[in-house]
């Protein structure tokens, strides 16, 4: 939920709660914005040129700090991908103000109207950030991608690049793209589901008032060039995973799948939202039939996210084999540095692993420290997302108490009955005796207050 179009401020109030209940910083202290400027004007002096190679960037239009860029070419049925990665590393260092900040922020916060940073502006929106024009630092991470779409880390380095576009998901056209970028992205799209990986990638929510005042609840399918562009992160995560966990070292993104109760839930949730999900069918089957342009099944995917069990970060361990379920393979995160503070570390362990140097021990003890910490991150993040959804259904329901909604029962538990509206991407908690799980039932609101992100709801004979 990053934007809600409220022109007349009408849920400014909610959002300052927000803010302020979860101590969202407004900005920096004086000695990390200081300490930033200097690191902004520090020269590169350990930089291949590869100014000459035709990269660009590929982002929302509005976005300024642009963690990736990428060229592609061709090398006999590979196509070799050069994903250049902001050279946060060569802009902080360990122990420094920005450092010590950003193990206390972890990641970036996104709310409505605004960000909370990991890094100062002058970094994450200008020095380090992979704009077009002048020249920039990166680290180039050169993956190869079969016909199949097996991928290989090939060579990593520091360079200086020359973005030549930058590209917006809701403006380029293919003729902006490079040659090979559709053609990349299926490969990869298509060795996900020959592993059969369960990747979701759910519509983003957007809360618009209309004509009469009142808040609707929009959803956002991902565009395609979007979606491919996706593919390239994840490409250079996994073969940058695989490298790591070769080389016995490394920190990775984990998770395992929904539980048998959290798919049962879901079924109950197709069945509000009038999906047809086979009784044979598996979780990840029905999951490949959803078209996100279609209002119901957009909704559905925002469902499949808030059922899984939640990622986490754990360092390389011997004998266990670091998975992660959704994209059913081994695979770390790496290629957005300027918003996540593990990212750095594992673009340090491949630059040591690369040039055939051991990785240093400042990153290793990293390792070992950043489970807890980017955990913490994104509990927090969690926790603003879901005020914020809150604050959402509230501004969409207010003006709405006395109506009637159908609805269906999705959970019985100690906190009462979950149910999920059947007309609305919303889900709450109803008191309903007599009832389980898969049940359709009429509701009433009773109440919708933005100022508390509270909804309630009784159940009508």
């Amino acid at each position: 939920m990053k934007a809600l179009k409220d022109p007349d401020s009408l849920l400014s109030e909610g959002l300052a709660a927000i803010r302020a209940q979860f101590q969202v910083p407004a900005t920096f202290p004086p000695e990390v914005l200081a300490a930033a400027e200097q690191a902004a004007q520090r020269p590169l002096s350990d930089h291949t040129d590869r100014t000459d190679q035709p990269f660009v960037t590929l982002d929302p239009a509005s976005s300024t700090d642009l963690d990736q860029a990428f060229s592609i070419e061709v090398s006999g049925n590979d196509l070799l991908l050069h994903y250049a990665i902001a050279d946060v590393p060569w802009f902080v260092r360990d122990g420094d103000p920005i450092d010590t900040e950003a193990w206390t922020r972890g990641e970036t916060l996104y709310l409505p109207g605004g960000k909370a940073g990991l890094h100062p502006p002058r970094l994450a929106e200008d020095a380090a950030s992979l704009l077009p024009g002048g020249p920039r630092a990166a680290v180039v991470f050169t993956t190869s991608v079969a016909p199949d779409g097996a991928v290989k880390l090939q060579a990593v380095e520091r360079a200086v690049i020359r973005s030549q576009a930058k590209l917006g998901y809701e403006t380029a056209g293919e003729e902006d793209l490079p040659a090979g970028f559709a053609e990349l992205a299926r490969r990869i799209t298509d060795a996900e589901e020959a592993r059969g990986a369960a990747r979701v990638d759910p519509p983003e929510q957007e809360v618009e008032r209309d004509e009469g005042g009142h808040f609707t609840l929009l959803l956002r399918p991902q565009g395609l060039a979007e979606q491919r562009n996706a593919a390239l992160s994840l490409a250079t995560n996994l073969a940058v995973a695989d490298a790591l966990y070769a080389a016995k070292t490394g920190l990775f993104r984990v998770m395992a799948g929904p539980d048998a109760r959290a798919v049962a839930r879901l079924r109950h949730t197709a069945e509000a939202f009038g999906l047809a999900w086979p009784a044979q069918a598996t979780l990840e089957q029905f999951e490949k039939t959803l078209n996100a342009a279609d209002p119901a099944a957009a909704a559905f995917m925002l469902a499949i996210r808030r059922a899984g069990n939640g990622a986490s970060y754990v360092p390389y361990a011997a004998g266990q084999k670091p998975w992660h379920a959704a994209m059913a393979a081994t695979y770390c995160h790496m290629t957005a540095p300027l918003r996540r503070l593990a990212d750095r570390y594992v673009i340090r362990a491949a630059l040591s692993i690369a040039g055939g140097r051991p990785v240093e021990p400042e990153v290793e003890a990293a390792f070992q420290r950043l489970g807890p910490v980017m955990g913490k991150a994104d509990a927090r993040a969690g926790q603003i997302e879901r005020a914020v959804v809150d604050l959402a259904e509230a501004a969409v329901l207010a003006g709405r108490e006395g109506e009637s909604f159908s609805a269906v029962v999705t959970q019985i538990d100690e906190s009462g009955t979950r149910i999920q509206l059947c007309d609305l991407p919303v889900v709450a908690r109803t008191t309903a005796h007599g009832v389980k799980p898969g049940d359709r039932i009429t509701v009433r609101l009773d109440a919708a207050d933005p100022v508390r992100r509270l909804v309630g709801f009784s159940r009508m004979a």
